[in-house]
C-alpha cells in the first residue's frame, strides 16, 4: 500500500486564478465577496489577486484595491502572483500581503516566450534580479517552481531529464544568494499530466533530491486533476494548488476547452474520505463554489458542489 500524507496542504488560489481568464469585468466587490467567504472554510493559504500587466490581463487591474478591501482573517496567508519586478513592486506597495520569494523557471521556452516574451536563457538570469530584489526587501526566498513540467501545447513532451536538472538549476541559483529552496513546485501549466506521468517526474526528481519538499499544480483540462493529485499522493506528495469550483486557467495556454485547476472541493472531498486532514470545513467550501460559480455567471466544472458531502446523507440515513 501506498504510504499516503496524514495531512496535506491547500493553496488555495481560485480569486487570482479564475478572475483573470473570465472575459467580461467581475466587479471589485464580488472579488473581496469570494476571498471574504473563502477565508471562513479552514483554508491557510489563500492567493488573492496577480500583479500582471493589466493590458494583458486587463481581469486584474484592479489587484491593489482588492488587496485593500478584502478582510483579515487571523491565520491565514493572503498571498499574490508576480511574474517580474513591476509585479512585485506593486505588491510590496499596497502591503498587508504574505511575501514569499520564489525562483520560477519554465520547462518549455515557446510557452514562456508567449506568457513572459522571454527565452529560457534571459528568465534563468532575470532570477538574479529577482532573488536579490526579495532579499533587498527581507523577503526570504526558499521555495522555486517549473511551469510546462508535465508538457506543452507548443512545444509537445518535455523531457524528464529537463525537469530534473530544471530542479537542479533552483537549488543552484538559491545557493549562489545564500537561500535554501525546500520546495519545488511542479506546474502542470497545459494539462498534459497524466497519472503515470506525475508518477515519473516526481519519482525521478525525488531520486535525485530526496530531502526536496514537493508540491504540485494540476490542471483540469482534460478530466485528469483529480487523478494526477491521487498520484501525487501515492508518491507521497503532500502540497497541492487548487482553486473553488475549478476556476480558472492560463490565458496564454491556447485551450479550447476548460482550463480550470484541479477542483479545491472535490480534491478536499478526495481527501476527506482517504481519512487525509486538511483542516477545511468541506460544507462551507461547497458554498464558496456556489458562490463563485454566481459571481462568474456560468456553469463551473466542480463536481461536489452539486452533488454534496456525503457526511449529511450519512447522517440522514443513520438517523432514519
Amino acid at each position: 500500500m501506498p504510504d499516503f500524507p496524514k495531512f496535506v496542504q491547500i493553496n488555495e488560489e481560485g480569486p487570482r486564478e479564475g478572475f483573470q481568464i473570465e472575459k467580461g469585468p467581475i466587479p471589485t466587490e464580488r472579488k473581496v465577496e469570494l476571498i471574504d467567504a473563502l477565508s471562513e472554510t479552514g483554508l491557510s493559504q489563500i492567493q488573492t489577486v496577480s500583479f500582471v500587466n493589466p493590458a494583458r490581463v486587463p481581469g486584474w487591474a484592479d489587484a491593489e484595491e482588492v488587496v485593500r478591501r478584502f478582510r483579515r482573517k487571523p491565520g491565514v496567508r493572503y498571498t499574490a502572483l508576480w511574474l517580474n519586478d513591476k509585479g512585485f513592486r506593486r505588491a510590496l506597495a499596497v502591503g498587508d500581503l504574505h511575501l514569499r520569494g520564489s525562483i520560477s523557471l519554465t520547462a518549455s521556452e515557446k510557452f514562456l516566450l508567449r506568457n513572459q516574451q522571454r527565452t529560457l536563457q534571459q528568465n534563468y538570469e532575470a532570477q538574479h534580479g529577482m532573488i536579490r530584489l526579495f532579499l533587498e526587501n527581507g523577503v526570504p526566498v526558499d521555495r522555486g517552481s517549473i511551469m510546462a513540467a508535465f508538457g506543452c501545447n507548443f512545444q509537445g513532451e518535455v523531457p524528464i531529464a529537463t525537469v530534473v536538472d530544471m530542479v537542479g538549476q533552483i537549488l543552484d541559483l538559491g545557493r549562489q544568494h545564500g537561500q535554501e529552496i525546500r520546495t519545488v513546485s511542479l506546474a502542470d501549466t497545459m494539462a498534459w499530466a497524466t497519472p503515470e506521468s506525475i508518477k515519473r517526474v516526481v519519482g525521478a526528481v525525488r531520486e535525485r533530491y530526496p530531502d526536496l519538499t514537493l508540491a504540485l499544480h494540476l490542471h483540469d483540462t482534460r478530466g485528469m486533476g483529480i487523478a494526477n493529485a491521487y498520484a501525487g499522493l501515492q508518491m507521497g506528495v503532500a502540497i497541492y494548488d487548487s482553486t473553488v469550483a475549478g476556476l480558472g486557467g492560463c490565458p496564454f495556454a491556447a485551450h479550447k476547452g476548460a482550463a480550470g485547476n484541479v477542483c479545491t472541493e472535490d480534491l478536499v472531498f478526495m481527501l476527506h474520505e482517504m481519512g487525509i486532514e486538511t483542516g477545511i470545513d468541506l460544507d462551507k467550501l461547497i458554498e464558496c463554489a456556489l458562490l463563485a460559480e454566481d459571481i462568474v455567471g456560468h456553469p463551473l466544472p466542480g463536481s461536489v458542489k452539486m452533488g454534496g458531502s456525503l457526511r449529511a446523507l450519512r447522517e440522514k440515513l443513520k438517523a432514519a
